[in-house]
């Protein structure tokens, strides 16, 4: 029972920071508006930081099996291209929102729930990026720079679309500079 509940919380919290954010969240406020108490969240996530700890992992999580779904067998350069198309969606912003202010974040505070979660990112979307190389290019260390060009591309224009909205400047500048 306590693990259906936690579930729903989860799910509950999660809609909740991707429409407010996370780095500040505060639990009185995200109790209220999911319907619970701070004193049930911290029985069912232990801590302020578990329930930061299994958001970001809901949402890696969410955001992983979204980009699995992308990567075709037919290269590096179309499944970055698909991958823009899914980061570039205004129905994906809050998703990219969160994983931008949850990046930054650790980068910034290597302590707590936040620590390792941009490594983590990174590693996670390279070996997206890995399955749609043939394993020759996969294996080879072109292969490694490539991919890390692809992804170092996406991740700048996913932030720069965040900032400005514009997605057709960034959508080209995607497609003109993939490697």
């Amino acid at each position: 029972m306590a693990d259906d509940r936690r579930t729903q919380l989860l799910d509950l919290a999660y809609a909740y920071v991707r429409e407010h954010g996370i780095a500040e969240v505060s639990l009185r406020p995200l109790a209220a508006a999911i319907g619970s108490s701070p004193r049930v969240l911290l029985f069912l996530f232990e801590s302020k930081d578990g329930l930061i700890r299994a958001l970001l992992a809901r949402a890696r999580t969410e955001e992983l099996a979204l980009l699995a779904r992308l990567s075709p067998a037919e290269g590096l350069t179309s499944a970055a291209k698909l991958t823009w198309e899914w980061l570039s969606a205004p129905e994906h912003r809050p998703i990219i929102r969160l994983w931008a202010e949850a990046y930054a974040r650790s980068l910034v505070d290597a302590k707590g729930p936040w620590a390792g979660f941009a490594e983590s990112t990174v590693t996670d979307w390279l070996e997206v990026l890995a399955g749609a190389q043939p394993p020759a290019e996969r294996d080879s260390p072109d292969g490694l720079l490539r991919r890390t060009a692809a992804l170092a591309l996406l991740r700048g224009a996913a932030m720069d679309l965040l900032a400005t909205g514009d997605t057709a400047r960034t959508t080209a500048a995607v497609h003109r500079h993939l490697p």
